[in-house]
């Protein structure tokens, strides 16, 4: 009997013990960081005017819906908000078992991209089943920063030598070859970006970062050498070094155009939907690559301001949540989610203002594009689960 009574008592303990999980002071919904949530949705909203202002004018004159890519754009916002809420509601610990399985199907669909993707521009980027077309990249982000971070959370009771630098850099070499084989130089950077940043904040040797880096300069000098490294794609990447060697008609023509776009804002802007560069698509591109050209034109430094700020917010509340992991690897998947938005923000904007190479990256949540959209939106519900089970 009484060994009847201590289990119904010891059931009963468990029920409150997993209630007080969900409900208590410390559950996992009452630590959502709101703040991160309403800025990226601020930024994607933003995207929406955006893209409508430089998309609609050209869709009008050839008789097609002017809200065309908004819609599109609108349904994948819808199915990448739908993705941040399952990345929240499992733990992120449980990522750490899964994560070379992530990383195996990213690198599947990679190879099966280079297999049978069709080239587009030059470039074969998308795969289409089913109807649904979508850039298996920018899934393969995610599954790198999880892999790795896995592997230096396993390592972390021990020193970080030569061997875990080695393993992590196979793992990324094998997106970044099959991204540079499409070709993509933009994304394999991004993946040079998730590297770094994870090495640094698993605090790996400093000669072994040296090394790296010596390792990186020869290996972009043997992929000049054999050729993997398209010619357009150099001139695109050493045209803004140099100006005056370039054909300013064919390398220099999406940049003078931007740079005009972007002077001719001012302080408050030509007007919403009134840009001339935007609205005549003098700026080529602009809906994508050159998105930031849109807000400047039409709404000037003040606008332009306002997208860098919430930009800065986004990622204040990123590297806040890595320093407030309560394990390795939470402040390297944090980390290495940061390390992807700030580079893309940094790279996409300073293009247009001529600062970087063109390389084609969008800027992330307000450039046109689901698969990029519902990726970020991916890493920004893993940023908001980590956060959200600090104390769990």
């Amino acid at each position: 009997m009484a060994t009847a009574f201590e289990d119904v008592s010891e059931g009963r303990r468990q029920r409150e013990a997993v209630q007080r999980t969900w409900t208590g002071v410390h559950a996992p919904a009452r630590h959502v960081d709101p703040l991160l949530a309403l800025t990226a949705v601020a930024l994607s909203l933003l995207g929406l005017v955006f893209i409508y202002s430089a998309t609609s004018p050209v869709l009008e004159s050839g008789g097609l819906d002017p809200l065309l890519f908004v819609n599109r754009q609108l349904i994948a916002l819808g199915v990448g908000l739908a993705a941040m809420a399952v990345a929240m509601s499992v733990d992120y610990r449980v990522l750490q078992v899964w994560a070379p399985v992530l990383y195996g199907v990213a690198i599947v669909m990679l190879i099966v991209l280079a297999i049978v993707g069709e080239a587009v521009s030059g470039s074969a980027r998308w795969l289409v089943i089913g109807g649904l077309q979508f850039q298996p990249s920018e899934l393969a982000k995610p599954a790198l920063i999880v892999v790795l971070a896995a592997l230096f959370h396993e390592r972390r009771e021990s020193a970080l030598g030569l061997r875990a630098l080695v393993e992590a850099l196979a793992l990324a070499a094998v997106p970044m070859v099959l991204v540079i084989l499409q070709p993509d130089l933009g994304t394999a950077m991004v993946f040079v970006a998730i590297t770094f940043a994870v090495l640094l904040l698993a605090r790996v040797r400093v000669r072994y970062m040296a090394a790296l880096a010596v390792i990186g300069v020869v290996s972009i000098l043997g992929a000049l050498q054999l050729d993997l490294i398209q010619e357009y794609q150099l001139e695109r990447l050493t045209s803004f070094l140099n100006p005056e060697a370039a054909d300013v008609q064919d390398d220099l023509y999406n940049l003078n155009q931007a740079q005009i776009a972007i002077g001719s804002g001012q302080l408050a802007g030509q007007g919403l939907f009134e840009g001339t560069q935007t609205q005549l698509s003098y700026v080529p591109e602009n809906h994508t690559d050159f998105i930031f050209t849109v807000p400047a034109e039409e709404l000037g430094f003040l606008g332009s301001t306002l997208v860098l700020g919430l930009f800065g917010m986004l990622l204040y509340r990123g590297l806040r949540i890595a320093a407030l992991s309560r394990d390795t690897f939470g402040t390297l998947i944090a980390g290495g989610v940061v390390a992807v938005i700030a580079f893309q923000a940094f790279i996409n904007i300073g293009m247009s203002l001529g600062l970087m190479p063109i390389t084609g990256l969008p800027l992330p949540f307000l450039s046109y594009g689901g698969t990029s959209l519902i990726s970020t939106f991916i890493l920004i519900g893993i940023l908001q689960n980590v956060h959200m089970r600090r104390f769990s």
